[in-house]
């Protein structure tokens, strides 16, 4: 081999070993690079974790809330609906009652020979306490409707 050929192998060898040298660093620096990234995504998702954490522990928490105040609801509605069975049995009893009081009542006036017929305002009074418990029954199916809701 000449010298000169030697010398151009040497330097073609040192050549490549240049470019391997440099595309290795540049490799190197670039897969630095790519790691500071993917460190600092890393730390980002930590952080965005945490908010998503707390906003799913808070619409844990409304929910709780919200199974709270239906079974609350549910417990007043049955309450309600109790109360007004309570209502409409005082009602009708206290309008048997009354029936039954103006029955007897009309049984002592018809056998009373000094009973007179015309009665004045206490017809009247009778009528209007007959009217406003036949209204309060009338309004019950209605709030019966209304419990329900």
């Amino acid at each position: 081999m000449d010298s000169n050929s030697a010398v151009w192998i040497v330097i073609a060898v040192a050549a490549i070993v240049v470019i391997a040298l440099v595309a290795f660093l540049a490799r190197s620096a670039r897969n630095k690079r790519r790691h500071a990234q993917a460190e600092e995504m890393r730390q980002e998702i930590g952080q965005k974790t945490e908010h998503v954490e707390k906003r799913e522990a808070i619409a844990a928490e409304t929910e709780a809330r919200v199974r709270a105040a239906q079974a609350e609801a549910e417990v007043k509605a049955a309450e309600a609906a109790r109360l007004a069975g309570t209502a409409r049995t005082h009602r009708e009893s206290a309008s048997t009652s009354r029936e039954e009081l103006d029955a007897h009542r009309e049984r002592a006036d018809a056998l009373d020979p000094k009973h007179k017929d015309d009665q004045g305002p206490k017809d009247d009074l009778r009528e209007s306490e007959t009217t406003d418990a036949r209204q309060a029954q009338a309004e019950t199916p209605t709030s019966r409707q209304r419990h329900r809701l």
